[in-house]
């Protein structure tokens, strides 16, 4: 029925186009003659009429003036409506000279006013009755006025999307202005909008256009320069929406669907980083395979990556049923080929973890199973001691015993110089690692990364909880700042580090540079649609036990090593004391599980560079 509507909304301005050209015609003499018009003049008139419509009218059809969406008509529009009638009136009067035709030089300018006024009168009336039809529902569904749009980006992918929009009547949306670095492209025209400055230009130009949403379609962009992109236009009011990188395309087409909001990834200031799957196939490929903390956030991803890569047998391991239950439903029902086991059982359970091992002699163990709530940890160190420490030590004794090919420690940089009793129970399981990986044939190695976007527990779900709740939006200090990075890309660390381990090594990502939190919250109220302080306020509660302004990746001692991977150091192993560790280790058992109110004295006599807070 689509066809039909366009065809009578065609016809119905044609008709009205031909009145306007009579009225127009005849109005002329009328007001030239003050009302009485002489009857040679109107002989004349009568006589030609039928060529002044035919010229007239075949200018209007050869500029498309049927063609375009007046309900969306815009000072574009008015132009070509004055440029059509100025150029039909000029072919008028060719013809006319032609013929020797004598018309009053006055009547042609009262006719082109006259149907300028009425072509143009008529498209804007419809304009204006359709849309308060729909503000008032009287007519369909409400659209409103139509979004203005600049894209950001007069390439390729650019040109398709402007291309979309102007061809499509149902997105409601019409492009106005593109911005683009290239200097070639100052002042050119891409489907006919003009490319009006660079990025600096940005706010300038959506307040002076009037811009409601801003399209970033530059597949191919940097992290980096996505992020210097997004901070400026996040100087304005607009609506920002950004094209994926080309990894994420899954065709060539662009189009506007392919567009999305704003994402807190997209802030990080560099690329994510994508595996070479060919590269982990030989570890993965039909091996026994087992993930500690299956269910959590990053066990959960691991999961979901290696079931992709057809291992022989993949064991899920967790304490949370609820968990395990989860990401088992949905590996059965993406992966129904799959074996899967899932096992719930505790790592504090040294008996059932060696049974575990025993049955099932897993080749490739990754040990994400850990307490990682830092204040919560804070008040129930002997907790932390029990889960982390001793978690890992019995996972990594089976490990051990029963010939694993490779074991990866999921750690955090919250194991460097620690301040909190959560990192320093993680550096102890690195060393407990690194003392392993010297005697073993299981190739042992440490993955460090930063805070995880999205995780359980994460500052980002909290965030948008308290977004979605109305605020108020809690930071506990105005220059706190976390390394941030996806929960794929740490999951690409750790099965990278797996290629890469020969044994005792601490994989360390370049997470570009840190993150203000208070940024974070900005801009996640902001894309969320609110106004910082004024829908939804930002309160500092100060910082938490255990919590310090900024993480280190590396301590004093430890130096980096390059790998293939740009983006993945090696630090260098610290010598530790195996015969002193494992005394250590020792009361740090029989204190955890005597309930020892110096467990945190304990601890830094193991870590050294564990800073209690009082």
């Amino acid at each position: 029925m689509k066809w039909k509507s366009i065809s009578i909304r065609r016809v119905g301005l044609i008709i009205f186009d031909i009145m306007a050209i009579l009225v127009s015609s005849y109005g002329a003499l009328w007001i030239r003659f003050n009302g009485g018009i002489e009857s040679y003049y109107l002989l004349l008139l009568n006589r030609y009429i039928p060529i002044i419509i035919v010229l007239t009218m075949t200018v209007f059809i050869s500029m498309k003036f049927y063609s375009s969406l007046w309900l969306y008509a815009s000072i574009y529009e008015v132009r070509n409506i004055i440029l059509a009638n100025i150029i039909s009136i000029g072919i008028i009067m060719g013809v006319f000279v032609l013929l020797g035709v004598d018309m009053f030089r006055s009547w042609y300018c009262i006719y082109l006013l006259l149907l300028t006024a009425l072509t143009g009168g008529i498209r804007f009336v419809y304009r204006f009755a359709r849309l308060y039809l729909q503000e008032h529902e009287i007519f369909g569904r409400s659209r409103g006025e139509k979004s203005r749009i600049m894209i950001v980006g007069a390439g390729e992918a650019g040109n398709q999307i402007a291309k979309e929009i102007s061809n499509s009547d149902k997105l409601n949306k019409i492009v106005i202005c593109f911005i683009d670095d290239m200097d070639t492209k100052q002042g050119r025209y891409l489907q006919g909008k003009k490319v009006v400055g660079k990025r600096e230009q940005i706010p300038i130009a959506a307040e002076e256009y009037d811009i409601d949403e801003i399209y970033i379609a530059i597949p191919s962009i940097t992290g980096l320069r996505r992020k210097e992109i997004i901070d400026i236009c996040s100087k304005t009011d607009c609506k920002i929406k950004v094209l994926p990188g080309i990894y994420e395309i899954l065709t060539d087409r662009v189009s506007i669907s392919s567009l999305r909001n704003v994402e807190i990834e997209d802030l990080l200031g560099r690329d994510q980083i994508h595996i070479n799957t060919e590269e982990i196939m030989g570890y993965v490929n039909d091996k026994v395979v087992m993930v500690t903390g299956g269910g959590g956030s990053i066990g959960s991803e691991l999961c979901r990556q290696i079931a992709k890569h057809g291992p022989k047998q993949l064991i899920l391991l967790d304490i949370y049923e609820n968990n395990a239950y989860d990401i088992q439903q949905e590996l059965m029902r993406k992966y129904p080929a799959l074996n899967l086991k899932v096992l719930i059982a505790s790592v504090r359970n040294s008996k059932k973890i060696d049974k575990v091992f025993h049955d099932y002699h897993p080749d490739t163990v990754y040990h994400a199973a850990a307490h990682k709530h830092v204040p919560l940890m804070e008040t129930s160190p002997n907790e932390a001691i029990k889960n982390n420490v001793f978690g890992t030590f019995h996972v990594a004794k089976s490990a051990d015993k029963y010939g694993a090919e490779k074991f990866i420690l999921i750690s955090t940089d919250k194991a460097v110089n620690p301040t909190n009793i959560m990192g320093a129970t993680k550096r102890i399981c690195e060393m407990i690692v690194q003392t392993f990986g010297k005697k073993s044939r299981t190739e042992f190695v440490a993955v460090r990364f930063g805070n995880v976007l999205g995780s359980n527990g994460s500052v980002i779900p909290l965030f948008k909880k308290q977004i979605e709740e109305g605020g108020p939006v809690t930071v506990t200090h105005p220059d706190i700042i976390r390394y941030f990075m996806t929960i794929p890309e740490a999951v690409s660390l750790v099965l990278q580090a797996s290629a890469m381990a020969k044994g005792g090594e601490i994989f360390v990502l370049d997470m570009g540079e840190p993150v203000k939190i208070i940024d974070l919250a900005i801009n996640l109220i902001k894309f969320s649609g609110y106004t910082p302080n004024i829908d939804i306020k930002i309160e500092y509660t100060g910082l938490r036990p255990g919590e310090k302004l900024y993480e280190e990746l590396l301590m004093d001692e430890e130096g980096l090593e390059t790998t293939p991977n740009k983006l993945i150091k090696i630090g260098k192993p610290i010598e530790i004391d195996e015969k002193k560790l494992h005394q250590y280790l020792k009361l740090l058992y029989e204190a955890a599980y005597a309930e020892s109110d110096k467990i945190k004295e304990l601890v830094h006599e193991v870590v050294e560079t564990y800073q209690i807070q009082k």
